[in-house]
């Protein structure tokens, strides 16, 4: 099956057979190994992307469903050497330990802000719960979270 898929605004076509999930696409026909591949059965979040600009776990999706979709992973985030804002204040709070769950917690804590642009501690916690960390206490990250709430509506006043 042939597939068009943009990811993080390149568009591109591959040929993928109809049972490639959408991380495998991204990981080895794309190259972007920031999406991590943890539980293949929906429950840690490592792999968590915006699929047009929701997040959705990237296991189960399979590539042929995104055909003709816009994709973004967390290499899609920055600009050039410019952090997106939630991945300077995942940085500036210490919102990570080993690595494996950030890209996917990075990438929920965005569409959750596009949600919900001024959440509550509780309400982070709440949109940040599909998402596993096995390292921190999420204290860290939900201040991130709320910390990129902060600036993005500083930003917008």
């Amino acid at each position: 099956m042939h597939v068009s898929i943009t990811v993080n605004g390149e568009q591109r076509g591959h040929d993928v057979e109809d049972r490639t999930l959408l991380v495998h696409h991204l990981r080895d026909d794309r190259g972007l190994t920031g999406t991590n591949v943890g539980c293949d059965t929906t429950s840690c979040g490592a792999c968590t992307v915006l699929l047009d600009g929701e997040s959705v776990k990237s296991c189960t999706v399979l590539a042929a469903q995104a055909d003709g979709r816009s994709v973004t992973t967390i290499e899609g985030l920055a600009e050039g050497e410019q952090l997106h804002p939630m991945q300077q204040a995942f940085r500036e709070h210490h919102g990570l330990q080993c690595g494996f769950c950030t890209p996917g917690m990075v990438m929920a804590s965005v569409s959750l802000l596009d949600e919900n642009p001024d959440p509550t501690e509780q309400e982070v916690r709440s949109g940040l719960e599909g998402n596993l960390c096995r390292c921190t206490g999420y204290h860290n990250i939900v201040q991130a979270v709320l910390s990129a709430a902060e600036q993005k509506s500083g930003a917008a006043e």
